[in-house]
C-alpha cells in the first residue's frame, strides 16, 4: 500500500462541507501486518487477565489414612474412628471434598509478550488501516460509501460539546 507521493485527502468542517486538502503523513502508507495487529492485541488483551491458583491444604485437611490391603475395599484413604464419618473416603481427588486432581498454579504465566519492533510495526499498520475501506468495513463498521478514509475535520469538532 505504500506509495512514492503522499496523499491528500479532503478536509471537512462541522457542516460536511470540504474546507481545504490536506497531505497524509508516511504512517498511512506504511505496509499492513493483519498477523502482527493480532498478536499485539492478544498481548495487550492477556495483560488483564488474574492469576488464579488453589490454597496449598485444600482438601488436605483431614485425618484420613489407606487402610492398606487385605479388607475388600479400594485403597483410598479414608477417615479413621468410630464417629458417622467414620470409613468415608477422603484426601484423594475423586472423592467428595477432595483435593483437586491437577489445581490450577498462580506460578503460570498469562501475560503474552511481544517485542518492542513487532508492537511498532503493529501500531504503524493499524494506523495504516483505518486508511483502508475494505478493513474498516470488514470490522463491521458502517459509513456514507462517498466519503473517502480516512476522514478529516477541522478543528472546530473539539469545541462541540454534544
Amino acid at each position: 500500500m505504500s506509495t512514492s507521493q503522499p496523499r491528500t485527502v479532503p478536509v471537512f468542517d462541522l457542516e460536511g462541507k470540504s474546507a481545504g486538502e490536506v497531505s497524509l503523513p508516511i504512517v498511512f502508507g506504511s505496509v499492513l501486518r493483519p498477523d502482527v495487529i493480532k498478536k499485539a492485541a492478544l498481548a495487550q488483551e492477556s495483560r488483564r487477565f488474574q492469576p488464579q491458583g488453589r490454597n496449598l491444604m485444600a482438601g488436605k485437611r483431614t485425618t484420613a489414612e489407606g487402610f492398606g490391603v487385605g479388607r475388600g475395599i479400594s485403597r483410598v484413604p479414608r477417615i479413621g474412628g468410630h464417629g458417622p464419618l467414620s470409613g468415608t473416603a477422603a484426601f484423594a481427588p475423586g472423592t467428595v471434598s477432595g483435593r483437586m486432581a491437577f489445581p490450577p498454579v498462580t506460578a503460570k504465566k498469562t501475560v503474552k509478550l511481544i517485542n518492542r519492533k513487532e508492537r511498532r510495526i503493529a501500531l504503524v499498520s493499524a494506523i495504516a488501516a483505518t486508511a483502508s475501506d475494505q478493513i474498516v468495513r470488514k470490522r463491521g463498521h458502517k459509513f456514507d460509501g462517498e466519503k473517502q478514509l480516512p476522514l478529516v475535520v477541522t478543528d472546530e469538532l473539539e469545541k462541540v460539546s454534544k
